[in-house]
């Protein structure tokens, strides 16, 4: 049916209204952090905050309270992980992946790519989507705690610009490589 009553569509403004504005004014106080999708449970938060709009938004069995409150709930679930990790190690290894080497100077890592999931068909995409026409001109491929790709040109390691405290998986072995803070005329890998 196209149209129920106007008293439907007059709540969905109205609510819809306020629970955005609701919503809006909790990321606000929360930070940027909260809709970053830097883990797993930044995405799960992320993509629950718009499942509970919808809801209060299209379903007249939820009120506009208990959206509210839903969003509260998941706001400070996330404030509450972020906050922890920051001060625990042991509860941020737990909650967070680490990003992977999967391609580093001209070799894949074939460990890393099986455990990953990933085939090197997907990793060259990634490099000619980041504007690399060969393989000769990466240095490195890492795959990043969010699923994205991170293509690091050669010569990442004299500038200095690669992100700090990237590695492939422990279990690695011999195809292991740790790539860590890099300042002008370091080594990046270790």
């Amino acid at each position: 049916m196209f149209f129920d009553s106007w008293y439907d569509l007059f709540r969905i403004v109205i609510v819809g209204a306020l629970a955005y504005a609701g919503l809006v004014f909790l990321l606000r106080i929360t930070g940027k952090r909260t809709l970053s999708k830097m883990n797993a449970f930044d995405l799960v938060v992320t993509v629950a905050l718009g499942s509970t709009l919808a809801t209060v938004l299209l379903s007249k069995d939820v009120t506009l309270t208990e959206g509210l409150v839903a969003f509260l709930l998941l706001c400070a679930l996330q404030y509450g992980v972020a906050s922890a990790s920051l001060y625990s190690a042991r509860f941020r290894n737990m909650i967070k992946a680490e990003p992977t080497l999967l391609f580093f100077r001209g070799r894949f890592l074939a460990p890393a790519l099986r455990h990953e999931r990933v085939t090197e068909d997907e990793v060259i995409a990634a490099m000619r989507s980041s504007g690399h026409a060969a393989m000769a001109n990466v240095e490195a491929v890492v795959l990043e705690t969010d699923g994205s790709f991170s293509v690091l040109g050669k010569g990442f390691g004299a500038s200095g610009h690669v992100a700090h405290g990237q590695r492939s998986h422990r279990r690695f072995g011999a195809d292991r490589q740790r790539l860590t803070r890099v300042s002008p005329g370091r080594p990046a890998c270790g």
